[in-house]
């Protein structure tokens, strides 16, 4: 894992002193599918290779991390690149979600041509302040498939578990919606 990025919490102040973000897995693995040329965004859109899933939250060999794994199409089209951008989300008090912070994300990871479906992921190291509450978390995975700069296809999705990641996940085979900390 490279030296992770220190982030300064300010929307969870009370509950977490600080959150770092890093890679856990090769930014892209291939799945042996691929789609045709033929895909259209709909079936982009609805399909079951999209998906995003949690799947490290606070393992015993890795505490307070949250893991979040994204999974997408390709279209076949291999002058297309696709991309990913992860981020977590907290459960306020008016049980709605909330981006942790602003920071508390990645920036847009190539991972790879759309010619196949594609994984991968990112770590959040969060730092509970001992004594507060627990906090629910979730993550939320935003797609793009881009033909040079132009962006052909966006799409967000929050995690939802029974998810099979192909790498990272811990223990082998954990996929959840969401992680408690604290």
């Amino acid at each position: 894992m490279p030296t992770p990025v220190r982030f300064s919490v300010a929307a969870l102040a009370p509950f977490i002193a600080a959150l770092t973000l890093g890679t856990y897995a090769a930014p892209a693995t291939a799945q042996a599918s691929s789609t045709s040329t033929n895909t259209s965004k709909h079936s982009l859109l609805t399909s079951a290779q999209l998906w995003a899933t949690i799947d490290v939250c606070n393992a015993p060999n890795q505490p307070d991390i949250v893991g979040v794994r994204g999974s997408m199409p390709g279209d076949g089209q291999s002058g297309q690149i696709m991309f990913m951008r992860f981020r977590l989300q907290y459960m306020a008090a008016g049980k709605h979600w909330v981006d942790l912070t602003t920071e508390a994300g990645s920036s847009w990871v190539a991972v790879g041509r759309a010619k196949a479906t594609r994984q991968a992921g990112r770590s959040f190291q969060l730092v509970p302040v001992p004594g507060k509450p627990a906090f629910v978390l979730r993550g939320v995975v935003s797609f793009q498939w881009r033909q040079g700069a132009t962006v052909v296809t966006s799409v967000s999705r929050a995690t939802t578990a029974g998810r099979q990641s192909l790498a990272g996940a811990d223990p082998a085979g954990f996929s959840s919606a969401s992680c408690s900390i604290g």
